[in-house]
């Protein structure tokens, strides 16, 4: 595994399916300090927003989409040259793996695409 995020820009068929509502929606919530009310705004064409545009969450479902898939083909590799750990025992080793990764993923989209994983190998 590398220390990039890997991405595959030719399955369009991502693209297409619909956001699944327990995807995360603010992978990076700010903490602001003080005794006043805040929230941390940016100002997108003439508009704030708070956490990701649709686009950005678009794209970032994507990136975590194919790590899930990109992980189950790895899973499937490391379970044939560790067949003495449980399944359970597999997963969370990569779980513990990934999250060193420098791939510039929140430890919610992490948790997703773990859950996303473990669903595959019910």
């Amino acid at each position: 595994m590398t220390n990039q995020i890997p991405q595959n820009e030719t399955n369009n068929t991502q693209a297409a399916s619909p956001i699944p509502e327990d995807f995360p929606r603010d992978p990076f919530p700010a903490a602001l300090s003080g005794s006043q009310l805040k929230f941390a705004a940016r100002l997108i064409d003439g508009r704030y927003v708070v956490g990701l545009t649709d686009e950005e969450r678009r794209e970032r479902y994507e990136v975590c989409l194919d790590l899930v898939e990109q992980m189950k083909t790895y899973t499937d590799k490391k379970q044939l040259q560790l067949p003495e750990l449980s399944m359970e025992q597999l997963l969370d080793k990569i779980d513990k793996s990934i999250r060193l990764k420098d791939w510039g993923l929140s430890s919610v989209e992490f948790d997703w695409i773990m859950k996303e994983l473990r669903a595959r190998f019910g």
